[in-house]
């Protein structure tokens, strides 16, 4: 049975590749002089169109990997702030500490805030892989900012990788992670009112 946080992984990915297809690449994607110019939902759009078939591919592959690993441990609703937030935050922060990246497509820095917010819930029912999996991405993450992008992710992905996208999308989810385990501590020691 699929659950509505399934049904939205679903949908995301079906705007991604109905978006590539329609052609809308060029009109969607992070656009610096256009943002400066009024088109602030460039910094959102940006994230769900891609360089091409192949980076598309890349990126749906990447999502279908955290669905089976970690999408479990969030609502829909959560995933949906993950989503929006992380995208939201790799656009910005491109736009105020990148300011020689004119342009910027990818799903690829929202995609490491589902992973590092999805992997951070998963400490509560398997610390040991989620250890793992958390460490796996900061060691990505660090490697991409002292080395640049892993071998053979720019062929994979038919051009430039930008790897702060990257670290300002997990940024975001950390933010949403530490968020709802705030939230779901408070509702924890909220005293249960009598009928």
């Amino acid at each position: 049975m699929l659950t509505p946080a399934l049904w939205l992984a679903i949908a995301i990915a079906a705007l991604c590749i109905v978006l590539q297809l329609a052609g809308l690449d060029l009109t969607l994607r992070f656009d610096r002089d256009s943002i400066s110019d009024g088109q602030w939902w460039l910094l959102l759009t940006g994230n769900f169109v891609h360089l091409g078939q192949s980076h598309l591919f890349m990126n749906m592959a990447g999502l279908a990997l955290i669905v089976a690993l970690v999408w479990p441990n969030y609502t829909a609703l959560q995933w949906s702030t993950v989503i929006v937030v992380s995208s939201l935050t790799v656009g910005i922060a491109i736009y105020l500490r990148d300011p020689n990246t004119y342009w910027y497509v990818g799903f690829s820095g929202t995609l490491h805030g589902l992973l590092l917010a999805g992997s951070l819930a998963d400490f509560r029912r398997y610390p040991f892989s989620a250890s793992a999996l958390t460490v796996l991405v900061i060691g990505k993450l660090g490697w991409e900012q002292f080395y640049g992008p892993l071998p053979g992710s720019e062929s994979t992905a038919g051009g430039p990788v930008m790897v702060n996208a990257h670290l300002y999308g997990a940024i975001g989810g950390f933010v949403c992670a530490a968020a709802f385990f705030v939230i779901s501590r408070l509702r924890a020691e909220r005293p249960h009112q009598p009928l």
